[in-house]
């Protein structure tokens, strides 16, 4: 499960964030997960609670926002959200597309408390 791995690693950037900062405190997380990522969002939201657990991370919130596939069309330049491989543009039909979005793994914001 390299969800531990990953959720390790945020907390370790939240921790990192919120040491540049002398006193303050973690308050919150945020991440974008694409669908193509290879991240199950509820194995990462589990871990991610078993690693704070009983710490003083225990409160932090995190938040995880899902991004869905993304093509362009590279022969009008349309971009469009698909579940499907192979789908057509929807604007001229061109079968000409390539992938833009849904492989994201991004830590978006660390929230932190000032003291």
């Amino acid at each position: 499960m390299h969800e531990i791995g990953i959720a390790n690693a945020i907390i370790e950037a939240g921790q990192a964030e919120a040491a540049r900062r002398t006193g303050s405190k973690l308050v919150r997380i945020g991440i974008r997960i694409g669908t193509l990522a290879g991240v199950d969002s509820d194995a990462l939201r589990f871990a991610f609670t078993a690693l704070t657990q009983g710490t003083e991370l225990d409160t932090v919130d995190f938040e995880i926002q899902s991004c869905p596939r993304r093509n362009r069309c590279l022969n009008c330049d349309h971009q469009f959200e698909t579940a499907v491989y192979s789908e057509p543009c929807p604007l001229c039909a061109s079968e000409t597309i390539a992938l833009v979005g849904g492989e994201e793994l991004d830590l978006t914001y660390v929230e932190l408390e000032e003291a």
